[in-house]
C-alpha cells in the first residue's frame, strides 16, 4: 500500500464488503444452526467474525471509514454484554492504531512541505510512526532546539478519502445502525462530513491547540502540548508521555480510572468556558494520564491531544443547557418544556406532555442528581435499551424531539464523553464540575453564594 487507497471505486468496493459480509455470515450462522450447533456458540462466532471484518476494513482504509469507527468505538459500552466482548476489542483498536503509510511516502510529504532539507530541522527523527490515525500519523522526533516533539503528517489523498468514505457509509447506515443500539448512525455520519474541511486544515488545528496550551499552561490538572511548527499537512507539537486512556480502560487501577474520569469531565466543561472552544473528538486515543498532579508524583494529570475537530463557542457552552438541566433536577416540567420549545428541541408543529418530557429526561441526568456517580456499562446499556425499545414511551417521545444544528456537536461530544466514562467505570463528582463551569446550571442567587464561598476559600 503506497498511501491511502484513493480511487472512490476501490474504497467503495471495500466498504461494500461490510454489509455483504454481515449478510454472508448470517447465512453461515443459519447453516451451522441447521447442523446442530447451539445458538449461543454460533452467535459468539458470528459476532467475532463481524468485529474482525469491521476492524480490518475500517482500519485499513483509514480516512472517513476509520473516523467513523473511532466515533462508534466510544459507544461500545451501550452494547448488551453478551455482544460487547467481540466488538470491544475490535472497535477500541481503532482509537489509536492504523496501518502506517510507507516511509518513502512520509519522507516525500515532509520534503514537499518542509523543504528538501527537512531532516536538518531535527536532531533525531523516528521513521517508525508512534501512532497512526484516520487522516495522519505521528512520528516522535527531537526538534533542532532539543525539544522532544510529535510530528503529525497528513496522508496524501486524505481529503478525498474522507468524503468518499463518509458518502458511502451513509448509504449503509441502516445496516450499520444495529451495531450500537439506540443510536441513529446517519446523523453521526452527516456531522462527520460537515467537519471534513476543518479537520484537514492543520492551521486551524494549530490555532485551537495553541489556544488550549496557553490557557492550561499553569493548570495543575490538564496538560496540552504547545505548537512548535505548522505548515500545510504537517504539524509539530511538543511531545508528552503518559498512559493512554485505552490502557487505563483495559487494565488501570480504580484510582486511575476515577482520576481520569474526573479530569475528563472537568476538561469537557471547563474547556469551552476558558477557551471558547470545545474539544470535539473525545475518544480514548486522544488522552493520556501523566504523573505529577497537584498531590505529588503519585497523582495524575490529564494530557489532551488532537484538536483537529473543535466547536467554536465564544461564550462557552450555551446557557440553555445548564438552565434546562437545573430545571429538570428541580422537577419543573413546564419550565423545561417551554425552554426546549424556545430552543427548537420541540418543534412548533407538535405538542407534547411536559410531564412526559420530564420523565424522558430524568433518568439521563441521574449523574447530576448526586454528589458523585459511578458510570458503568450497565447504566449505559439501560439508557440505550430504554430509548431504543420501540415499545417504550421513551422511544416514542424521543422520536418526536428535535436536535437543533447548533447543539449537534455538543450533544455528540457529551454522549461520547459519557461513553468513555462508562468504559472507565469511573466514580466522578460530576455535579461539582457542573456547578463550577456550566453556565446556567446554578440559579442567580445560588451562583452569587457559590462565588462568595469560593472567594473566601481562596483568601
Amino acid at each position: 500500500m503506497s498511501d491511502l487507497p484513493r480511487k472512490a471505486v476501490t474504497r467503495t468496493a471495500r466498504l461494500a464488503t461490510l454489509p455483504l459480509g454481515f449478510a454472508g455470515r448470517a447465512t453461515w450462522g443459519l447453516g451451522k444452526r441447521i447442523v446442530g450447533e447451539s445458538a449461543e456458540i454460533v452467535g459468539r462466532e458470528l459476532q467475532q467474525r463481524t468485529a474482525e471484518q469491521l476492524f480490518k476494513v475500517l482500519g485499513e482504509l483509514k480516512g472517513g471509514a476509520m473516523k467513523f469507527g473511532q466515533a462508534m468505538s466510544v459507544f461500545e459500552s451501550a452494547l448488551p454484554e453478551e455482544v460487547a466482548g467481540p466488538y470491544r476489542a475490535a472497535l477500541t483498536k481503532l482509537q489509536d492504531a492504523a496501518p502506517p503509510m510507507p516511509t518513502r511516502t512520509m519522507h516525500a510529504v515532509l520534503a514537499e512541505r518542509l523543504g528538501e532539507d527537512w531532516s536538518e530541522l531535527f536532531l533525531e527523527f523516528d521513521d517508525k510512526p508512534a501512532a497512526a490515525a484516520s487522516i495522519g500519523q505521528v512520528h516522535r522526533a527531537v526538534w533542532h532546539d532539543g525539544r522532544e516533539v510529535a510530528v503529525k503528517v497528513q496522508y496524501p489523498g486524505a481529503g478525498e478519502a474522507l468524503l468518499s468514505d463518509l458518502s458511502q457509509l451513509s448509504r449503509f447506515a441502516r445496516l450499520l445502525g444495529p451495531l450500537i443500539p439506540g443510536m441513529d448512525v446517519k446523523p453521526l455520519i452527516s456531522e462527520l462530513k460537515d467537519r471534513v474541511s476543518e479537520e484537514l486544515d492543520y492551521a486551524l488545528e494549530a490555532q485551537a491547540q495553541q489556544a488550549h496550551a496557553e490557557e492550561f499552561a499553569d493548570d495543575p490538572d490538564v496538560v496540552v502540548p504547545a505548537v512548535v511548527h505548522q505548515c500545510d499537512q504537517v504539524l509539530v507539537t511538543e511531545w508528552i508521555d503518559g498512559v493512554p486512556l485505552s490502557e487505563v480502560i483495559n487494565e488501570g487501577t480504580q484510582e486511575q480510572r476515577d482520576r481520569a474520569g474526573q479530569l475528563l469531565s472537568r476538561f469537557l466543561f471547563s474547556g469551552p468556558a476558558r477557551t471558547g472552544l470545545l474539544h470535539a473528538d473525545p475518544h480514548p486515543g486522544n488522552f493520556r494520564l501523566l504523573p505529577g498532579g497537584p498531590d505529588g508524583p503519585q497523582d495524575w494529570r490529564l494530557g489532551v491531544l488532537d484538536f483537529g475537530t473543535v466547536d467554536r463557542l465564544p461564550g462557552g457552552l450555551p446557557d440553555p443547557i445548564g438552565e434546562s438541566l437545573r430545571m429538570t433536577l428541580d422537577g419543573d416540567a413546564e419550565a423545561v418544556y417551554e425552554l426546549l420549545r424556545r430552543e427548537g428541541f420541540v418543534r412548533d408543529s407538535i405538542e407534547l406532555d411536559p410531564d412526559a418530557v420530564l420523565d424522558y429526561l430524568v433518568p439521563i441526568i441521574e449523574p447530576a442528581q448526586v454528589e458523585e456517580f459511578t458510570f458503568t456499562r450497565g447504566w449505559m446499556r439501560s439508557q440505550a435499551a430504554r430509548i431504543a425499545d420501540p415499545r417504550s414511551p421513551a422511544h416514542q417521545l424521543g422520536k418526536q424531539l428535535n436536535l437543533p444544528p447548533a447543539y449537534l456537536l455538543i450533544h455528540r461530544v457529551t454522549l461520547s464523553t459519557i461513553g468513555v466514562l462508562c468504559q472507565l467505570g469511573a466514580t466522578v463528582r460530576l455535579r461539582e464540575e457542573l456547578q463550577e463551569w456550566l453556565p446556567g446550571f446554578l440559579a442567580a442567587d445560588t451562583l452569587e453564594t457559590f462565588e462568595a464561598e469560593e472567594s473566601a476559600a481562596e483568601a
